[in-house]
């Protein structure tokens, strides 16, 4: 798929490997322990290394014990990954659409914007959060991000471009298919 360039040119879409974007900070959709898993989360830490792990946990030892809550998002170095940073969130697990899946999957995309803008960041890639294991429907998901995103975007100068990264081309035209056209 060739890439696609929304909200004049500051959302970007494309389907590849996250872990070999070249954005200041590449989102990890995270389980809440911090310690790695399936799917993008087990690619960013084997491809980043184990000094992403160690920062996780450090994070664990002393900001979150229980673990990082659904909606909410931290920041750690990327180690060998090709960004200043990895931004991880917890996205929500599909229930059905009735448990507050949107607002907490929208929490998701809002707070990895602001990590990435305290942080003064200019480029932040996304993978489609919580749309594998945790099973929300990706047409649903696309919508929610993508205003998540567009309304960050409208009110805020940094991060300066966000790169929706998906895994296959399949899943970005899925995405370009269900959002809104472009006012």
């Amino acid at each position: 798929m060739e890439e696609k360039a929304l909200l004049g040119g500051r959302l970007l879409v494309r389907s590849g490997d996250i872990t070999r974007e070249r954005a200041e900070a590449i989102v990890n959709a995270a389980n809440s322990s911090l310690l790695g898993g399936g799917g993008v989360d087990g690619a960013i830490h084997r491809r980043g290394g184990p000094e992403i792990l160690a920062s996780c946990r450090e994070i664990r030892r002393t900001r979150y014990p229980d673990g990082l809550p659904t909606g909410e998002a931290v920041a750690t170095v990327a180690g060998r990954l090709p960004a200043s940073c990895v931004i991880h969130t917890v996205g929500p697990v599909w229930r059905g659409g009735g448990a507050g899946e949107a607002e907490l999957l929208a929490r998701c995309y809002r707070r990895c914007l602001e990590e990435a803008s305290g942080l003064k960041l200019r480029t932040v890639a996304f993978p489609a959060v919580s749309t594998g294991v945790y099973g929300y429907p990706k047409d649903r998901a696309a919508r929610v991000s993508y205003e998540a995103v567009r309304e960050y975007l409208r009110a805020h100068e940094l991060p300066e471009t966000v790169i929706f990264v998906f895994f296959s081309p399949e899943d970005a035209a899925v995405f370009l298919q269900s959002i809104p056209e472009e006012e």
